[in-house]
């Protein structure tokens, strides 16, 4: 049983200040097939009571939520979780669980069982309450008249016990039964891969992994009913890791219960370092079903809040443009140090773009050309002033140097390949996939989609080029072959004709599962083989592209890598 420390207490607050806006885009999943009917709202008194065990806020807008107070010694429920949540006379609260950070505010911290809860009405309109857990806080904020649960997570050290930051609404299935298909286990017959891959039937694989979208392509997720929605609206995420394509499951359906999760940070697939002292916000929302937009969070101002810095306290970046774009791809900016991230989108008419609401420092800025960094600069975020950044060209496409042949395009992302469309929703050995086994690639007459977008050791890791040379291009040439991330130090090697190349070395890549897991983010590596002259003959040559790997395993979790492009150019 765990333990927990419950002091409460009831307290005014009142200081005035305003929210940044949230950044990244406003796009969101597509709504679900079914139309919801509206039902008239449930309204009551807005306000806080308190009774032995729980704190109970009624928004006055039809929503009424619980925080427990105490440990009732059950290992899924923990002090500081929601405990009841009834809009419109309906409970979306499984009673068995809570709803809460990581597996409750009692497992944060290894040795930390402590937990202490405190509620405070502030002037007329708002109630807060405080969840305490080791070095992380929590708080439930309500706002007069409106049926939303607003939220905040700030910690000083990562949660240790789970080594991530996430919250999770657990909803009875019968109350939200529509959400993704990817990630609905619902009739699912067995598992495919470490407990958390499952398939039905026919082999086809679902997982809470495969309702994973791109971080900069969504701003809310959810589950509805015919008649309501239940919502996780996100913030600018500038406290969270992986940048503005990292990939992270978002819900998962179970025959008993819908479980929206918001990922503050998580543990896989991870490019860079945690970031703490941040307050992440987020917000539930409870409506009709219909997807929600933006939501104002201006008024954190007023409620004292660990890690708020309001509008007086940021700044911004401004571009005046950026050329030698490849008008094909969409291009992304993104800021980064060790306390925040942010990114925005470049205007593809002439390539200007800007980014507000930044924290001030000293910024790493990169331009991504669809996923793929291709230019690195640095720039100083100061309160309170937009820092002009002058117009530049791109200094480092790889897509620039003239090939002799590419297959794909150097863009950070598989999808133009075998399979690409189908990486991020489903298993490799799911049967909707083509076999990963591939003919030989024939360059003029082959395709991109005819290439495989990963390479396996035990799958398929031996990969066929054949291409003709004339003699006016029988010089020094370089095979370039580039991957997005990599399994268990995968990594390819080359063979032209009977020149066998060096073995590379492995990259720094997340030390997670990654290709099964529906995301082939992770550090793009351009690996180069240069081919001696005296190797290539006029007419056919073959190419041969294999997996290398210090490490072990089988078929799908053997050692393996995503492809973003293979090519052939003159040795610079």
């Amino acid at each position: 049983m765990r333990t927990t420390l419950i002091r409460s207490a009831t307290a005014l607050v009142a200081l005035s200040a305003m929210m940044a806006g949230c950044g990244g885009s406003d796009a969101g999943p597509a709504a679900p097939q079914q139309k919801p009917a509206m039902l008239a709202a449930v309204v009551g008194s807005f306000g806080l009571t308190t009774d032995a065990t729980f704190y109970t806020i009624d928004t006055g807008a039809g929503l009424v939520f619980k925080i427990r107070r105490f440990d009732d010694g059950a290992s899924t429920r923990s002090a500081g979780d929601i405990a009841s949540m009834v809009y419109n006379g309906v409970q979306y609260q499984d009673p068995s669980r809570g709803t809460q950070v990581n597996s409750g505010f009692d497992f944060l911290y290894t040795g930390v069982s402590a937990v202490t809860v405190t509620a405070e009405s502030i002037g007329h309109d708002y109630v807060k309450v405080t969840v305490k857990g080791g070095n992380l806080t929590h708080y439930y904020i309500a706002k007069r008249g409106d049926p939303k649960i607003y939220m905040g997570t700030y910690f000083t050290t990562e949660p240790s016990t789970l080594n991530l930051v996430r919250f999770i609404a657990r909803i009875p299935i019968n109350a939200l039964p529509f959400s993704p298909q990817p990630s609905d286990l619902r009739g699912t017959t067995g598992t495919v891969e470490s407990g958390d891959i499952f398939s039905l039937p026919n082999g086809e694989t679902r997982s809470k992994h495969y309702s994973n979208m791109r971080l900069k392509d969504w701003k809310y997720i959810g589950a509805t009913s015919n008649t309501a929605g239940v919502w996780i609206v996100r913030d600018n995420q500038e406290g969270g890791s992986g940048g503005p394509f990292y990939r992270s499951l978002l819900n998962q359906a179970t025959s008993t219960n819908q479980e929206i999760t918001y990922i503050v940070n998580y543990g896989e697939a991870q490019t860079e370092a945690y970031r703490f002292n941040r307050l992440n916000a987020y917000t539930m929302v409870f409506n009709d079903g219909t997807p929600p937009g933006a939501v104002d969070t201006s008024f954190f101002g007023s409620l004292d809040l660990l890690g708020y810095v309001g509008p007086a306290g940021r700044g911004a970046v401004a571009g005046g443009g950026i050329t030698g774009r490849n008008t094909t791809h969409a291009y992304t900016v993104g800021f980064s140090n060790a306390g925040a991230q942010y990114w925005t989108d470049v205007d593809p008419v002439d390539g200007h773009f800007s980014s507000t609401g930044m924290l001030p420092g000293d910024y790493t800025m990169k331009v991504y050309k669809n996923e793929l960094e291709v230019d690195t600069r640095s720039v100083k975020v100061t309160a309170g002033a937009t820092t002009p950044f002058a117009p530049f060209a791109i200094a480092a496409d790889p897509s620039a140097a003239p090939p002799l042949w590419r297959i794909g395009d150097f863009d950070g992302s598989p999808a133009e390949f075998l399979n690409g469309a189908k990486l991020t929703t489903m298993h490799p050995s799911d049967p909707r996939m083509s076999s990963w086994l591939t003919g030989d690639y024939t360059i003029g007459s082959s395709t991109p989609a005819q290439f495989p977008a990963y390479q396996w050791k035990s799958v398929n890791g031996f990969v066929t080029i054949k291409f003709n040379l004339r003699k006016s291009q029988i010089a020094p040439l370089t095979l370039r072959a580039g991957i997005t991330t990599a399994f268990a130090g995968g990594r390819p090697k080359a063979q032209i004709n009977g020149w066998v190349s060096p073995n590379p070395a492995a990259s720094a890549q997340p030390n997670s599962r990654t290709l099964t897991v529906g995301t082939y983010r992770g550090n793009n590596t351009m690996y180069s083989f240069n081919i001696p002259a005296s190797e290539l003959v006029v007419g056919e040559n073959v190419a041969y592209l294999s997996v290398i790997s210090g490490s072990s395993g089988t078929t799908f979790l053997s050692p393996g890598y995503a492809v973003d492009a293979v090519d052939l150019i003159r040795t610079p």
